[in-house]
Formats: C-alpha cells, sequence, structure tokens
C-alpha cells in the first residue's frame, strides 16, 4: 500500500468516524426533545396558573441559579422565582420556604442571596431555610425529601424548569405540584440543548442514584432556619 493509498484509508476511516459521531449525538439531542415535550406535556396538570388552586404545603422548595452573569449583569431569572415564591408564601399556601442551591465558599451563595432577596419582599428569614447542598436540580429535590422531610410539597422555577423538577419530584415519591416564575430557563439554541441533555440526564439520575441523602436532618416549622 503507497502513502496516497494509506491517506486516503485514514481519510475516510476519519470520516466515517465523524460521521457515526455526528449522527451519535443527533440521536442523542432527540431522544433529549422528545424527552423533554412528554414531561412538559404530563407536567402541565401539576402546574396550575391560578394559586389559590394549589395546595398547603408545609414548605415549598425554591430551586436556585446563578444571580449574576459571566459579566456581571443581574439575572432576571431569579429575582423572577424570588417574588413568585413570596407570593406563594403570602397567599399562605406554602408555610416555610426552602431556598435551595449551590455554595462556593463565601464569595458565591445562593441560598443567603434568595433569603436576603426575600426578606427585601417581605419573608421574614425566620421562615427560610437555606438548603446549601442544592448543586443541581436533582439534589434539591432528593434533598427535600431526606433531609427536610417532605412528603407534599410546591416547587418553584420557571415552567419549562419545572417540568423537569416534578418528574424528579414525583418519581422519588413526593406529592409535588409547580408554581411558575416568568420567563425561561432554557432559552435559544444553546440553552434548549443544554434543557434537553438534563433532562437525559434526570432519566439517567432516576434509575442509577438511589441513595438517600446523608445529613443533619431538619424538622420544618421546629428546628429554627439558620
Amino acid at each position: 500500500m503507497t502513502i496516497i493509498d494509506r491517506l486516503h484509508h485514514t481519510a475516510r476511516f476519519l470520516l466515517a468516524a465523524l460521521a457515526g459521531a455526528a449522527c451519535l449525538i443527533a440521536a442523542i439531542l432527540a431522544v433529549g426533545r422528545i424527552g423533554r415535550d412528554v414531561s412538559g406535556a404530563w407536567a402541565e396538570a401539576y402546574i396550575p396558573d391560578d394559586v389559590d388552586t394549589l395546595p398547603t404545603v408545609d414548605a415549598a422548595i425554591v430551586l436556585g441559579t446563578a444571580p449574576y452573569g459571566t459579566r456581571g449583569q443581574r439575572y432576571r431569572t431569579l429575582s423572577h422565582r424570588l417574588k413568585a415564591a413570596a407570593d406563594l408564601w403570602s397567599a399562605g399556601k406554602a408555610r416555610y420556604l426552602i431556598v435551595s442551591g449551590n455554595r462556593i465558599g463565601t464569595d458565591y451563595d445562593e441560598p443567603t442571596r434568595m433569603r436576603d432577596g426575600l426578606a427585601a419582599l417581605g419573608v421574614p428569614p425566620e421562615f427560610v431555610y437555606r438548603d446549601f447542598g442544592g448543586v443541581r436540580t436533582w439534589e434539591s429535590i432528593v434533598r427535600g425529601r431526606d433531609i427536610y422531610g417532605l412528603h407534599r410539597t410546591i416547587i418553584v422555577s420557571e415552567r419549562d424548569h419545572l417540568a423537569r423538577a416534578l418528574l424528579i419530584a414525583h418519581h422519588v415519591g413526593l406529592d409535588a405540584w409547580g408554581y411558575a416564575s416568568p420567563g425561561q430557563s432554557y432559552a435559544g439554541l444553546g440553552g434548549n440543548i443544554i434543557g434537553d441533555l438534563s433532562v437525559l440526564r434526570a432519566f439517567m439520575d432516576s434509575v442509577l442514584d438511589r441513595r438517600i441523602r446523608q445529613g443533619r436532618r431538619v424538622a420544618i416549622g421546629v428546628d429554627p432556619p439558620t
């Protein structure tokens, strides 16, 4: 085999590998899109527009997100979630709020910013529990069950995010409802891809991750918020 023949053979192999990888990625994204569509349609029954139709729960879970973007710009997403959570509390539908997010040292602390934001909206801090282990939606929901002892809850986030959160909640045994804040979690091409892959990961977690979360148990309404 000449050098030219070897180069042609290598080029054909690389093209075939690239084509196969492209087909695999397309198939994964297609399955993710189907999963999002199906979960979104299923979740609609648990996300009423009228707050009065929601059940009354001991605690609602407010899902965290980054308060600021990479350029320091303020994200409206978080402020919309906090406003929705404050409305939910004011309506008497949730006696307490669990603000669940990520904390990385003292410079990045989603739950504390959320608690302070709720205080500015009229929710006293003594009604807000901070969950620092909510690094992902899956963790926020499972910790609500295992650490905070929830059996029934209302989850606060954008409608397109709530579909996945509610799917997780019902899978792990929670009687869960959603209260939607304005806007979208997954907008644009990049956001939609992330949303599709997140649904697939939730399906994988539901099969592979059956661990009971460990840590100090918190009795809502008995143990004071820290």
